[in-house]
């Protein structure tokens, strides 16, 4: 929210929320209830010209412009070797601990985090499913087909139990700066509703 309040370009709003980021950490329940959840933070940021994924590791993070086709994130990292913007320590860090051996090329997500990045895009989760419908469509998504999708039950993207999710949103940026854009919001805990 700080990012769209503070920045006029996708890339100006990563500036803010790393900014954000290396000054205040995150942190936080990820519920309501007294359970102690929390994890780190994925972003999908874009305006009118480009677009950004952020994935964050306490303080340490990385960006990727998105340079064409489909992109999606979920409760894993997904930035593997395309590195645009970075923490300045992000490999530093790693390497100290003993994550990296700075000898092979980078891959965020093996080194920041427990899956194996090898298996994100064939195994059943949530990241896998999306990246799967999101392709399906590839060069011909509309809002409706994208409100389908974030409805989706089946792949785990609308999720029930435990974990629901409660909120989607899909915008509609054209490129001509004289159209307007366009944002819809689920209006019930349930997108699928």
């Amino acid at each position: 929210r700080l990012g769209l309040e503070r920045a006029d370009t996708a890339e100006k709003a990563l500036s803010v929320i790393v900014d954000l980021l290396e000054k205040y950490g995150q942190g936080g329940n990820c519920m309501e209830s007294n359970a102690a959840f929390t994890y780190h933070n994925s972003f999908l940021i874009a305006d009118r010209k480009e677009a950004w994924v952020l994935e964050t590791s306490g303080k340490y993070w990385a960006a990727e412009k998105v340079e064409g086709g489909v992109r999606n994130i979920s409760n894993q990292l997904s930035i593997t070797t395309k590195i645009d913007r970075e923490h300045p320590e992000l490999k530093e860090y790693a390497k100290s601990n003993g994550w990296w051996d700075g000898e092979k090329e980078f891959d965020f997500a093996a080194t920041y985090s427990y899956v194996n990045t090898a298996r994100m895009t064939t195994s059943g989760g949530r990241y896998c499913e999306g990246y799967k419908l999101l392709n399906k469509h590839k060069g011909s998504i509309t809002s409706e087909i994208m409100m389908e999708i974030l409805r989706d039950k089946e792949s785990g993207i609308n999720m029930e139990g435990g974990f629901m999710t409660t909120g989607s949103m899909v915008s509609v940026l054209p490129q001509q700066p004289t159209l307007p854009c366009i944002h819809f919001f689920t209006g019930t805990p349930d997108p699928a509703r």
